[in-house]
């Protein structure tokens, strides 16, 4: 008897036990919630089978399985904080900690997993500024001084000894904060550093990165960072290697799963000095790149320098890529090997391969430069003439204001307020004309006039997703102006410029523009400030970096919901910063 009645409580326990969470479950539904999703690698493929597990405080641990689609969901979850792990065969475990789960809540947690070989990948912070000679120099369309006037008022041909003389360890350390409204990938702040040593007999290896954050805290850290080693053979050879690792994350992941941008490139060059009369410089560029999906890229590029006279140089140039430039190298502000190492990067996106999306599918950037050039010196005041031919394979044009990436159009870059909108080929020949003088020992003043083809809105305040079919290139002249120099007592280092564009151009003339006179559109300042630090054993620098200033150049466009967007050659920005050298 009683063992029947024992045997009795215990069925009726188990029936209990079972049927009670489900009876509490469906009547306390308008209290529960759930979290769902999809896990993808980093390709975009969907991971069937992968085993998500729901951990947290209100629950005892749930664990699920993904379906053919790597789809998975996980309902009637307590109010509660949560977090969900993912793991699957040949991949990394990864956890997604502090979901807030509230009343009646269905949250969509997308998972993406990555490999161990990924995960090494560091990701490339700014490669190393060219080195540039601050002694009021022309330079080249390879962005190197050809010239250089002495204090006694002589010119020679810089020559690669004379940067490899007296080096030792130094380094930088630069803290910048502000608006970069510069596209995909950039941060509201970003630490970068920069660290040169002398290798061997007559070697160098530089190490220098970049880490950019957004400044609330929720924003996925993107870094940058790159290795490069050179080595010098008898003032003759100067071979030179780098590798560059970058990963960069869109914040628009839910619309866009696997929208993380990494590279990882081998760069090897060779600059060869034949005498006192032509010097050549060759190399190339591999990149692999991985953006939902995975593409490679081969960009050769090379010049070459005929020295005529010491005052006259004759060059060539061929490039497939759009240089990237360091705020002073945007500017043309070339300061010498003894001021600096090199400058840590401030612009992540200007680091990173140039991509643009249409209907979902992402697209590099392709590009094709020749240049012929010819460089004179008279007395104080230097003079280039060059003609240039381009090609450009799916521009990148940049847009100002709130977007999602849910029209497959736009890549969104949520940290700075912009995007990248995709635009049409276009080939084009042009000219253009520098006039440098120096105007007092701490005083520069260059002028530039281009005249080339560019992409142009024919008809503004059309739908963004129309814009495509009215832009067209058109011929645009473009004339800048800029001065720099250091104020005697504060030695405060400056440089400002205008650049004036006709019509409304989405792209600068002379993309490729590296000489002298090169700006960016629009009214811009650059200023470095030397702080006195006893403390230190170097030297602290305040950095300000204002480009547009006056907001020029925003063409209007419609967004899908009627609000007012803006295509434009340069967004404007304000950024400033502290910047540590030794």
């Amino acid at each position: 008897m009683f063992r029947k009645l024992g045997f009795l409580v215990v069925v009726i326990s188990l029936v209990m036990s079972v049927a009670l969470p489900a009876w509490s479950g469906t009547a306390a539904g308008t209290i529960s919630g759930a979290i769902s999703g999809y896990v993808r690698d980093g390709s975009g493929a969907p991971q069937m089978g992968a085993a998500v597990e729901i951990l947290g405080s209100a629950a005892h641990a749930l664990k699920v399985f993904t379906d053919d689609r790597g789809f998975y969901s996980v309902a009637i979850l307590l109010p509660g904080t949560y977090s969900v792990k993912v793991s699957a065969p040949a991949f990394l475990p990864t956890l997604r900690e502090k979901i807030g789960v509230r009343a009646g809540a269905r949250l969509m947690v997308n998972v993406t997993l990555t490999t161990l070989y990924e995960a090494i990948q560091l990701v490339p912070l700014r490669g190393p500024v060219d080195d540039d000679d601050w002694k009021w120099t022309l330079r080249s369309v390879a962005n190197r001084p050809i010239l250089r006037v002495l204090p006694d008022g002589t010119a020679v041909v810089a020559q690669s000894g004379e940067l490899a003389a007296d080096r030792e360890l130094k380094g930088s350390l630069i803290f910048l904060a502000g608006s970069p409204g510069q596209g995909f990938g950039s941060s509201d702040m970003s630490a970068g550093f920069a660290v040169e040593h002398p290798l061997l007999s007559s070697g160098t290896v530089r190490f220098n990165g970049n880490l950019g954050y957004a400044a609330d805290g929720q924003g996925i850290p993107a870094a940058v960072l790159r290795t490069t080693y050179t080595n010098r053979f008898n003032g003759v050879f100067e071979p030179s290697v780098a590798i560059t690792a970058l990963r960069l994350h869109s914040p628009d992941l839910n619309t866009m799963p696997g929208a993380t941008l990494q590279a990882l490139s081998l760069t090897s060059s060779d600059r060869i000095v034949l005498g006192n009369k032509l010097e050549m410089k060759l190399g190339s560029e591999l990149q692999t790149i991985q953006f939902m999906g995975r593409v490679h890229a081969f960009k050769p590029f090379g010049s070459a320098d005929l020295h005529i006279t010491p005052n006259t140089v004759l060059e060539y140039q061929y490039a497939s890529s759009v240089p990237n430039r360091g705020p002073e190298d945007r500017m043309g502000d070339g300061r010498s090997e003894d001021d600096r190492v090199d400058s840590a990067s401030s612009d992540l996106s200007e680091t990173a391969p140039r991509m643009s999306i249409t209907g979902f599918l992402p697209a590099v950037e392709r590009a094709h430069h020749q240049e012929v050039s010819i460089s004179q010196r008279i007395g104080k005041t230097n003079l280039q003439v060059a003609v240039y031919s381009d090609s450009i394979i799916d521009p990148v044009l940049t847009g100002v204001g709130e977007m999602t990436a849910e029209s497959g159009d736009v890549l969104p870059d949520l940290y700075s307020g912009t995007f990248s909108y995709q635009g049409n080929d276009f080939a084009t020949r042009g000219l253009r004309v520098v006039l440098q003088r120096k105007l007092y020992s701490d005083l520069t003043a260059t002028l530039d006039y281009s005249y080339g083809g560019v992409l142009d809105l024919s008809r503004p305040d059309v739908q963004l997703q129309d814009a495509r079919e009215w832009i067209r290139t058109e011929r645009r002249q473009s004339v800048a102006a800029k001065f720099s120099g250091t104020l005697p007592k504060a030695k405060t280092r400056w440089i400002a410029s205008y650049r004036y564009t006709g019509g409304r151009p989405l792209t600068p003339v002379d993309m490729f523009n590296s000489s002298a006179g090169q700006s960016d559109p629009y009214l811009n300042l650059y200023i470095r400030q030397p702080i006195p630090a006893s403390f230190l054993a170097g030297h602290m620098e305040i950095l300000m970096d204002l480009r547009n200033l006056l907001a020029q150049g925003y063409v209007p466009v419609l967004g899908r919901d009627g609000r007012t967007l803006y295509l434009v050659q340069s967004a404007r920005s304000v950024r400033g910063g502290v910047a540590f050298s030794f």
